[in-house]
């Protein structure tokens, strides 16, 4: 994944820059940057913050930043932000971004002599250096803006910091990804990701961007450059999953849904048990819903320890993913021993690091260890977002077992609903390998009634395999 935020403001930036940009690093993975535009110009910094936590890396540079206009970015792979210097001027610019034709783009530019990259990742050519060079093909920043939104397949929201001491934001053409834009009493605006980043900087939000919906900040207010498109496929995840507790996506909070999810997991699938405990972060306001729902106490058997751990879902590797999973939970056996266990999680990947935690809570006393789920099963793998890094989306779980029920050409569509036979098969193999006494996962139709948002507004092809919006290949819109 990963996040951004800027700001234009009437005195120095560089402060709420810095913390607003740290305000997104659970979304983040392995870098981070910031630019600023001041009296002299440009100034950008990237570090590594792999193994440290962003303020560490930053915290210190700070003194030789000045401006009042300035874009950070917590980013997964690639280093951000870019300085580019172009025919439309010099600018510096963030993406949050997943461009499943990045191929076919290249060979495009290639093909016309356009472009050239140096800058790179392990996984290929740096795509906020790819978004820039489609950019530069077009007349204008605008035109050039409108152009990644008509040939990028995936998903691109991104921030331009232009040499004139502006930022332009850009929300994704269907609005996968949250653009917030908010301001201070002082006549400045800042722009983010996460709603959270504003409030303990005292600014107030203004309004999510609209799908595809461009705008311009700057000293002289804010200026609509392209004006929303009709059509939106928010990812659900954010609620379910990737968004901060305090943040609010299209006006609805996500601790706020996590709680009502839970509470229509437990009116849906009850259990006798004697305490609910949710898998941290986000399984723990999903949790509460079912705990207040049942009446069953919540407590804590796990505890998380925060200070040095990352999430993870972040590593590419199985082996460091399990590790950290494993290091950073710490189990407490007073609240285990002979007690029946209902555990909330978010949902269910590749299963290996909740197999793990089962195991442990048994290996810690635990009579029965009962999982509910969040969200129904992950049977397709994310075409628009760098959901995770796995590298087939026969590594999730829920696929994989499908695939052993109907070999490997099953029609997934059959598992889909969850009153069919080979859900069930599948729900239930899945328990077994995962050594739980019960699983449970959330009905689509209940998960969407407690968001609260319409279902053509939001994303659900990880569970369905079907968006109407989908341009990655023809297969999506035939099943839609």
């Amino acid at each position: 994944m990963g996040g951004f935020f800027g700001v234009v403001s009437k005195r120095e930036c560089v402060n709420d820059l810095f913390y607003g940009t740290d305000y997104h690093s659970h979304l983040g993975t392995r870098r981070a940057g910031m630019a600023v535009f001041g009296d002299r110009g440009f100034r950008k910094i990237i570090h590594d913050i792999s193994n440290a936590q962003f303020r560490s890396k930053f915290e210190e540079e700070l003194d030789e930043f000045h401006g009042r206009a300035g874009i950070g970015v917590i980013s997964d792979f690639e280093d951000q932000p870019l300085l580019v210097a172009s025919h439309h001027g010099t600018y510096a610019i963030v993406t949050v971004s997943f461009i499943g034709n990045a191929n076919e783009i290249l060979r495009e530019l290639f093909a016309a002599r356009r472009g050239h990259f140096s800058s790179t990742t392990g996984l290929g050519i740096n795509p906020t250096e790819l978004i820039s060079a489609i950019i530069d093909t077009e007349p204008t920043l605008l035109d050039g803006l409108m152009r990644i939104q008509e040939v990028v397949k995936g998903s691109c929201s991104l921030l331009l910091l232009t040499d004139d001491g502006s930022v332009i934001a850009m929300r994704d053409r269907y609005g996968r990804t949250p653009v917030i834009l908010a301001r201070d009493c002082d006549g400045g605006y800042a722009v983010a990701m996460e709603s959270t980043a504003f409030a303990n900087l005292g600014y107030t939000p203004v309004r999510d961007l609209g799908p595809g919906e461009i705008v311009r900040i700057s000293a002289n207010g804010e200026q609509i450059l392209s004006l929303p498109r009709p059509e939106m496929r928010f990812c659900t995840f954010f609620w379910i999953y990737f968004g901060f507790p305090s943040s609010k996506y299209e006006g609805v909070n996500v601790e706020e849904m996590r709680y009502l999810n839970g509470a229509a997991l437990a009116r849906r699938s009850p259990v006798d048990a004697d305490i609910v405990t949710g898998v941290p972060d986000s399984g723990v306001a999903h949790a509460l819903g079912f705990s207040h729902q049942t009446g069953i106490p919540y407590k804590r058997p796990f505890v998380k320890y925060t200070p040095t751990w990352p999430r993870s879902f972040m590593p590419p590797d199985q082996s460091r993913r399990q590790l950290i999973a494993n290091k950073k939970l710490i189990a407490i056996p007073d609240f285990i021993q002979g007690k029946r266990i209902v555990c909330l999680d978010d949902s269910i990947v590749r299963g290996t690091q909740l197999r793990d935690q089962a195991h442990r809570l048994y290996d810690n006393g635990a009579s029965e260890v009962h999982m509910r789920v969040a969200c129904p099963p992950l049977l397709f793998g994310c075409k628009f977002l760098n959901f995770s890094r796995s590298s087939s989306e026969n590594e999730l779980i829920a696929r994989r077992t499908a695939q052993e029920i109907d070999g490997p050409n099953a029609n997934m569509d059959d598992f889909v609903d969850p009153k069919s036979d080979k859900h069930q098969q599948m729900v239930e193999r899945i328990r077994a390998r995962l050594g739980l006494t019960s699983l449970k996962y959330q009905r689509l139709d209940d998960m969407l009634e407690a968001l609260g948002v319409p279902e053509n507004r939001v994303c659900t092809y990880c569970w369905k395999g079907r968006d109407p919006a989908c341009e990655c290949c023809s297969g999506c819109n035939k099943k839609a």
